[in-house]
């Protein structure tokens, strides 16, 4: 009943930077957290960042001061600026929400199909 759909991905050279949309939609009574993971090849997914509706904030040591998450609660839209971008960082960016559908007790956890992060040396 929730759908995310995430923007933004592409190629950069080491140094550079990306801002990664994810726009969710559906019959969404609240969102509580979005957040960012990321997944590369052989390895686990790990968290990138999550933001509360309230504007809390939460990041992963490697990403913290280089990568800044914000929502716009209005468009139930989420975004990832990422700064100073290694080529560690090069991974599929999953968009996370855990969200309320039709009443304030219903709530799930939902994921995007990801976008793909590459960073060149």
């Amino acid at each position: 009943q929730v759908q995310l759909v995430e923007s933004g991905g592409g190629l950069v050279q080491a140094g550079g930077s990306l801002r990664l949309s994810c726009a969710a939609s559906g019959s969404i009574f609240s969102i509580n957290v979005m957040g960012w993971y990321r997944q590369a090849p052989g390895n686990e997914r790990e968290l990138v960042a999550v933001i509360s509706s309230g504007g809390s904030t939460n990041y992963a040591d490697s990403m913290k001061g280089r990568f800044t998450i914000s929502m716009n609660n209005a468009k139930n839209t989420v975004y990832l600026q990422m700064n100073s971008l290694k080529p560690e960082d090069t991974a599929v960016y999953y968009c996370n929400a855990e969200a309320s559908v039709g009443s304030w007790y219903d709530r799930g956890n939902y994921w995007g199909q990801g976008t793909q992060v590459t960073v060149s040396s």
